[in-house]
């Protein structure tokens, strides 16, 4: 296998021909004074652009919104759920992401095919986003999820969620998000870092955070030159001690069904489904997170209106 070497501040990278592994770590500073979570998600944002058949500026918006949920999902348990919500007024419409914590994450954008001329050379994702709010919800398996919400920033999502971080919960964040496409549309790198500054954390490690942070390629670039998470926290961090806690593959899952789809067809009432039978024949539902089509023939819709009568 052939390989390209790139040197990006004193740190070395080989990027193979083969596609790269998708997968996120969870790091700590020194004494505990920092966290830091990264990602590559190259392969989950092009499932979703394929899925969805989404155009450049909807790839970035919704990879950008899946790789932050898998990022801020890394600390939830067992069968905890977040999800975000980018709901701003311009043409993508909404952006809607759930993450698990087992690295599982699916997601859609309203309005997929937008063209918006570039700003800069760059894709206008927040011009298409643009203003609103964003929400994030954490379904710990109490009564009611706590849901935070705040107004978009810039529309760019990392801003965006820096800013929910530090209004909501609290916590001083960086958020670098990143997605790369090519001019066939497929994604070519995608990933993304949060560092978290712990209460009480040192000026003098903040100075180095920050200037890390200031000497940081754009992580869409890091990803595209062969960069891996553990590679990305280096960067950051340059000589400060950290600690790798975890590391886990993320992937584009979806817990969509057939048996699920056949719930919300006995949930519209025997008297509506009886009707769609006489006039339709059949039926056709799609799942909007993963854009899979179930079909329902005649003979399997009595089935289940029986179902309902009972």
């Amino acid at each position: 296998m052939a390989l390209l070497v790139f040197l990006i501040n004193g740190i070395m990278f080989q990027k193979g021909c083969d596609a790269m592994e998708d997968y996120l770590i969870k790091a700590i500073g020194e004494e505990e004074q920092f966290r830091v979570y990264a990602c590559v998600t190259t392969n989950v944002v092009e499932e979703a652009r394929r899925r969805h058949n989404t155009w450049p500026i909807a790839t970035s918006a919704l990879g950008r919104t899946m790789t932050a949920a898998l990022l801020m999902g890394a600390n939830l348990k067992g069968d905890d759920l977040l999800t975000i919500r980018v709901l701003g007024n311009g043409p993508l419409g909404a952006i809607v992401v759930t993450a698990d914590a087992h690295g599982s994450v699916r997601g859609y954008v309203q309005n997929p095919q937008v063209h918006l001329p570039s700003k800069d050379g760059k894709l206008s994702v927040g011009a298409a986003v643009g203003r609103g709010t964003l929400s994030v919800s954490k379904d710990l398996g109490l009564k009611e999820p706590f849901t935070g919400t705040v107004e978009l920033v810039s529309g760019e999502i990392g801003e965006d969620l820096a800013a929910y971080l530090l209004k909501s919960e609290q916590t001083p964040s960086a958020v670098s998000l990143g997605v790369l496409v090519e001019t066939d549309n497929s994604v070519k790198a995608a990933g993304g870092l949060i560092l978290q500054l712990m209460p009480g954390a040192r000026e003098d490690i903040l100075e180095k955070l920050e200037q890390g942070l200031a000497s940081m390629p754009p992580v869409s670039s890091l990803v595209n030159q062969g960069a891996k998470p553990e590679d990305m926290v280096k960067l950051l961090t340059e000589d400060l001690p950290v600690k790798i806690l975890d590391k886990m593959p993320v992937s584009f899952s979806c817990s969509c069904s057939r048996e699920r789809l056949e719930q919300v067809l006995i949930s519209m009432g025997k008297d509506e489904l009886a009707d769609l039978i006489e006039e339709q024949g059949e039926a056709e539902l799609q799942c909007h997170f993963c854009a899979q089509k179930y079909h329902f023939n005649k003979q399997e819709l009595q089935k289940i209106l029986e179902e309902a009568e009972n």
